[in-house]
């Protein structure tokens, strides 16, 4: 179950040992095994600013908002934080020892996590955040320009525990959903400088965004932050072709676990050609509990199989159109009619 990977070693100790090989078995060499690493825990940060976390049965780890006002928030931002100590990182850090412990060739992650400023900003102040935007916007923003250098401080704390570079010169990401609620009009006082403090705290090369559910309107704003690589997700209002027209930044485009109850293997390799021939520079998939048996494990079969054999056309020359025509007609028709234009 996973409130017990989530919160017992030994459970996820023993999910690994059993799982890794089950899942070499089904998809040998086509899908990398994952590391090991604590449980994915989005919300360390919150938690160790006191916002209390939930483990329900058979769900997803839950936060609770902590901060009733912006002046309420603006003043518990501006004290210190010792972020080893605090919350349930001292369970997780031990949780990631007795992992450690299991798995001593491995290096093993610390997924208890942040995320981006506004996202944070949400998860701190909760729907109020909305209404504080045009209501006091220079409180916002005071609210912000605290929340990333709170962010920026755990991120180090994280570092640390991991023996990372605190600067990556490599690149890095940020996930921050919650900004595709920001108006974007408002993109340029609430959002971009607060991405900036982020990525100029956290890397000196290439940087990546995860946010769903953007409108066209905010896509420019992507190019502006001068970010190398663009994962919308499940993002309804955007389309692989919308993207591409509305800006320069290479992404990504998802199908999501939920989508292959509805489509038959065919589908999905349709998906995979349209998607690439609209413009993405990769289409992606995550493997959930429920796709690793028929019928639906057929299905991810054939999305690794399109995938090879789109990246094969394209690598030998083919234009996207030309990709394009290995969509079946009524793949085309689907696909026409479901993403916007």
């Amino acid at each position: 179950p996973i409130r017990a990977f989530n919160l017992d070693p030994a459970a996820c100790i023993e999910t690994y040992r059993k799982g890794r090989p089950l899942f070499k078995d089904l998809f040998g060499d086509d899908i990398p095994l994952p590391g090991v690493a604590t449980p994915a825990v989005s919300y360390g940060h919150v938690n160790g600013l006191g916002s209390p976390l939930t483990f329900p049965e058979g769900g997803e780890v839950a936060h609770g908002h902590i901060y009733a006002s912006l002046a309420e928030g603006i003043a518990a931002l501006k004290k210190p934080v010792d972020f080893a100590a605090a919350g349930m990182a001292p369970f997780f850090l031990d949780f990631r020892r007795r992992l450690q412990e299991a798995f001593p060739g491995e290096t093993v992650g610390f997924s208890f996590g942040l995320e981006g400023p506004v996202t944070t900003a949400w998860e701190l102040r909760g729907e109020g955040l909305f209404t504080d935007l045009f209501d006091d916007l220079a409180g916002v923003r005071e609210f912000m320009r605290l929340v990333v250098a709170s962010i920026l401080e755990y991120h180090r704390f994280r570092c640390t525990v991991m023996e990372w570079p605190v600067v990556n010169p490599d690149g890095g990401g940020m996930a921050d959903d919650i900004s595709s609620m920001v108006p974007p009009r408002l993109w340029r006082e609430v959002v971009l400088p607060f991405w900036e403090a982020w990525y100029t705290g956290t890397t000196s090369g290439r940087r990546g965004a995860h946010v769903e559910d953007l409108r066209r309107e905010h896509l420019p704003f992507l190019e502006e932050i001068g970010l190398a690589s663009f994962d919308p997700s499940i993002s309804a209002k955007l389309s692989p072709r919308t993207i591409a027209e509305a800006c320069r930044v290479p992404f990504g485009w998802r199908l999501g676990s939920f989508h292959y109850r509805d489509m038959t293997a065919g589908d999905v390799r349709d998906f995979v050609f349209q998607s690439a021939a609209d413009g993405a520079s990769y289409v992606s998939t995550c493997v959930a509990a429920d796709m690793v048996a028929e019928p639906t494990l057929s299905k991810v079969r054939a999305f690794i199989e399109a995938g090879k054999e789109a990246k094969r056309t394209l690598d030998a020359g083919a234009s996207r159109a030309e990709l394009g025509r290995a969509v079946t007609p009524s793949g085309r028709a689907r696909f026409l009619s479901m993403w916007p234009h």
